[in-house]
């Protein structure tokens, strides 16, 4: 079992050879980061014609962007009502009504740009594994139903038609979203911000950020930008100490374990439209199916500190426990990611200082809520206008204890999925 991302090696879009930063540089925006947030935002201001030039530290994409499970969500972690009880009814509904039509954005894009991305549009699995996930996944059907969601629950024959399992008998099934591969997609973005105009930059990693003049001036290894407009979009990789924006989330992490190619007379019958599949356990196992059959399951926590074989028991016990029909199947690589948490389980869009915007605590969300609130940001720099924008723009209290909610997160998944692997936990 490599410890290799499945997502760069399968990517039908392919890699970009791009020149770091050089010599010294005027744009009329620049960007901090090449993940989604970050090419979104440069693409939708390139296709306006504004001067935009983004800085990457790694390739692209070397972060969350093109290590995570990528499900097309629609919506937040957590469900309408609670994120309105969460932000009021205001902020609420506005979350509600731009996240909830986020996938139809990402899937316009792909279409619109030809990017090569495996996407499929059969929407998305939420599995009850006990009683009470049944209870919360009726909840959170009738929430999205009023509000005229196409989300369906289905019971007991259903579920094992769509995901191939007995242990499944509540499942919601959600029709506006999907799948695809996140490494190409963001490398599809890329793309279609260099063909707009826009000005893009690996393995140029942003130093120091200093006001100058009227401009805000971003110094990397070998170069600089100097622009009137920032936009940091480091999210969960951001670590300089520089970059406020690492105030204001607490970092986690996801693993994923993909098996080697099944053939449909083996496991045709798991996850048979390729849906994107996830739990109610708290410390959620993740399913899903890529284009050439591989088995994918994924949960909480940091695989990369953690000995292969502790990694490959996981990965067993998932599947016997969902899939037993399979027997036993070769793993064939496993690989990390991050995740930016917030307390509230909402995002964060704020200005560290005037000319600069910023995000993070996408929650694991963030195929979609980085491809809106990009477009957002391109649209509030050019108009003045946050409309399009998930929440409003507004100042952020920094949070408390983060090194302590990292250790007791990492901590509380790490005994879950031990437990787990000693059945002591379904």
């Amino acid at each position: 079992m490599k410890e290799q991302c499945l997502w760069h090696s399968t990517s039908p879009e392919p890699a970009l050879e791009l020149a770091p930063l050089r010599g010294e540089n005027k744009a009329d925006v620049a960007v901090i980061g090449g993940g989604i947030t970050g090419l979104s935002t440069a693409l939708h201001l390139a296709e306006a014609g504004v001067n935009v030039r983004l800085v990457e530290a790694g390739d692209i994409p070397s972060g969350g962007s093109g290590r995570n499970v990528g499900l097309v969500n629609a919506g937040l972690w957590i469900p309408p009502e609670d994120i309105i009880e969460e932000l009021g009814e205001e902020d609420g509904e506005r979350v509600n009504t731009l996240l909830g039509g986020a996938p139809a954005e990402v899937f316009s894009l792909i279409e619109r740009h030809g990017i090569q991305c495996h996407a499929t549009r059969t929407g998305t699995l939420h599995m009850a594994h006990n009683g009470k996930g049944e209870q919360e996944l009726a909840r959170r059907a009738e929430q999205f139903q009023c509000r005229g969601a196409p989300v369906e629950l289905l019971e007991e024959e259903a579920c094992r038609r769509h995901i191939g399992t007995p242990r499944i008998r509540r499942a919601l099934l959600d029709r506006r979203a999907g799948t695809l591969n996140p490494n190409a997609y963001t490398r599809g973005l890329a793309r279609a911000a260099l063909s707009a105009g826009a000005y893009i930059h690996t393995h140029s990693p942003a130093k120091a950020v200093a006001r100058q003049g009227d401009d805000w001036q971003v110094v990397t290894t070998e170069g600089s930008v100097s622009a009137p407009h920032l936009v940091i979009a480091t999210n969960a990789y951001t670590q300089d100490h520089w970059n406020q924006v690492r105030h204001h989330f607490f970092p986690g992490h996801f693993f994923q374990v993909a098996s080697s190619p099944l053939p449909d007379d083996i496991a045709g019958d798991i996850l048979p439209d390729r849906q994107g599949a996830w739990d109610t356990r708290t410390v959620l196992s993740s399913l899903r199916r890529d284009a050439e059959g591989r088995l994918i399951l994924g949960s909480l926590g940091c695989g990369d500190t953690k000995p292969a074989a502790f990694i490959r028991c996981w990965a067993d016990r998932i599947q016997q426990h969902y899939f037993p029909q399979l027997g036993r199947i070769d793993w064939e690589c496993t690989w990390t990611g991050r995740i930016a948490f917030t307390p509230d389980h909402t995002l964060r869009l704020f200005e560290p200082a005037p000319g600069i915007l910023a995000v993070t605590g996408y929650n694991g969300r963030g195929v979609t809520t980085g491809t809106v609130v990009g477009k957002g940001f391109a649209h509030y720099l050019m108009h003045g206008d946050d409309a399009l924008l998930p929440l409003p723009i507004r100042p952020a209290k920094p949070i408390s204890a983060v090194p302590l909610r990292c250790s007791a997160y990492e901590s509380g998944f790490t005994l879950y999925h031990a437990g787990q692997c000693l059945r002591l936990v379904a």
